[in-house]
């Protein structure tokens, strides 16, 4: 038998057979990459929806909580609220916090900023609500001053709803220019609420 061509036929099968071997490792890698890439896709749509449904719903339990606050000070303003009155007040800041706390496990700092901001004023809005019914008034605290600190509220929702968007891809990033600080009360807004509220003793003394 000839040595030299057994080595040839010999090292021919080798690199066939090794290169059949690269040719699936390769195809391996390459489907094992498709996979991953796949994966990493499916999860970043499933964490999407996932913001997008906390986002939706912060959104809207901060409306509504803000609008009770608005409504808790009207009931104010006539008459002592009834007992299931405050228990709606509550339970429209126990779903709020409740979404709230929900969001700072999910959202990025982003969002979490400005919702933070607008947390920290509900808290405040809602604590001079709460100290108007009870009787129990902070210097310089009136219906007034609450409803002011009330109506602001609505620019700081606004500006969590803008980031939440930005955060979703729904707004262009050079939306943020456009997203102010909440802004003081037009002339016109405080001509509304003073009609609302009218100046108290202590208002017109100060």
């Amino acid at each position: 038998m000839d040595v030299g061509a057994v080595l040839i036929a010999v090292t021919g099968v080798t690199g066939t057979l090794g290169a059949a071997l690269l040719t699936q490792r390769g195809a391996d890698r390459a489907k094992k990459r498709e996979l991953e890439m796949t994966h990493a896709i499916q999860e970043a749509k499933e964490n999407r929806e996932l913001r997008r449904g906390c986002y939706t719903q912060l959104h809207r339990d901060a409306r509504q909580f803000t609008t009770a606050l608005s409504r808790h000070l009207y009931l104010l303003r006539d008459r002592l609220p009834a007992e299931e009155e405050v228990a709606a007040l509550e339970a429209a800041k126990d779903a709020y916090r409740d979404r709230w706390s929900e969001t700072l496990m999910i959202a990025p700092d982003a969002v979490i900023v400005p919702a933070h901001d607008l947390s920290d004023a509900l808290t405040g809005v809602y604590g001079q609500v709460k100290r108007l019914e009870q009787g129990n008034c902070r210097p310089g605290e009136t219906l007034r001053s609450a409803a002011e600190a009330q109506h602001a509220l609505w620019s700081s929702v606004r500006v969590m709803r803008e980031a939440m968007r930005r955060d979703l891809g729904i707004s262009a990033d050079t939306d943020h220019e456009a997203a102010p600080h909440p802004p003081t009360l037009s002339a016109g807004d405080r001509t509304a609420l003073t009609a609302d509220f009218a100046l108290s003793a202590e208002d017109t003394d100060g």
